[in-house]
């Protein structure tokens, strides 16, 4: 990256999402109590599948992870608008502000393929009942896994390499709460239409490859479905993946409408109000959306709560 002889060279200067004390006094509160759910809402889905043998299923196998992507890309961005929102002190530091832009990404982009993953489960679970346990082997569960940490990686890395070759030394202040691609682009004095062109169609790729995926998938389990005859076996298949559809429906299009535009589209009101959706709000509502709408998931709360009591009631 370019560097300019400047005292804080290193440093960038986050905007925040106010400069008014009593909006941020109140977005402190708000988002400290969103990431304290967020914490023991997905550390409790992580513990609660884990303890309760029932669950240790492939459909639970990448709920688990999903909670831990949640935790970790929430916890990647919320500590610091936190401190941020409650000190004066706005700077972060080079290797922290890429840092923290690497693992979102990574996180983010992981993301995605595991949702995609999650689709493709419930596709097997409700066309192909009979062959499940085997097309959904432990195997290809962490096979399915694995690649979704590597796509992440792999988009994560390019956003790295693109935003290393711009020239930042007319402005390190960063018109956002964290270090997003946009707004680090936007800071650039040089010419990014090539960078940002890689950017849109490797984390493009991330999204409508992963959405194509869920997609298909959806549509051959809205045809199984209809072809079903009783009611009661309809409602059935529509709730094993309805938690699910909720999900991804409130991920994507939070993502799709900041990351697949150009930079000259960048918005701060906008992009932020998204921005705080899908890295703040989002991770505290899937354990909440998983947990509520599952019988299943509330049978194993009830279990692990009644422990206490008889400890060999878990697990039967």
């Amino acid at each position: 990256m370019n560097t300019c002889n400047h005292t804080n060279e290193s440093d960038f200067i986050l905007m925040g999402l106010t400069d008014s004390k009593e909006i941020q006094l109140v977005l402190s509160v708000l988002f400290l109590l969103i990431y304290m759910v967020t914490v023991l809402g997905n550390i409790g889905m992580i513990l609660i599948i884990h303890l309760d043998v029932q669950l240790h299923t492939p459909m639970y196998f990448f709920l688990t992870h999903l909670s831990f992507l949640d935790l970790s890309y929430s916890t990647v961005i919320t500590p610091k608008t936190l401190e941020d929102l409650l000190t004066s002190i706005k700077n972060i530091s080079f290797m922290g502000c890429f840092s923290q832009l690497y693992f979102f990404v990574l996180f983010g982009g992981a993301e995605c393929f595991l949702l995609s993953s999650m689709a493709y489960d419930r596709y097997v679970a409700i066309c192909n009942p009979l062959h499940y346990p085997v097309v959904m082997s432990t195997r290809r569960c962490h096979a399915l896994l694995i690649c979704s940490y590597m796509m992440g990686a792999i988009d994560s890395s390019v956003n790295m390499l693109c935003l290393s070759r711009l020239n930042l030394c007319n402005s390190h202040v960063i018109n956002h709460f964290f270090c997003d691609t946009p707004a680090i682009l936007a800071l650039s004095s040089s010419d990014t239409y090539v960078f940002e062109m890689i950017i849109i169609i490797v984390s493009g790729s991330t999204l409508m490859v992963s959405l194509l995926i869920i997609s298909m998938s959806y549509a051959s389990i809205l045809s199984a479905i209809l072809k079903i005859s009783s009611i009661s076996g309809k409602r059935k298949a529509f709730s094993t993946c309805a938690s699910h559809f909720l999900a991804v429906t409130i991920f994507y299009s939070t993502m799709i409408f900041t990351y697949l535009k150009p930079k000259k589209s960048y918005s701060l009101g906008k992009d932020q109000v998204a921005s705080v959706f899908y890295t703040i709000v989002i991770p505290m509502l899937n354990p909440l959306i998983y947990s509520l709408r599952n019988k299943e998931v509330k049978s194993a709360v009830c279990k692990v709560i009644k422990m206490r009591e008889n400890p060999r009631q878990l697990g039967k």
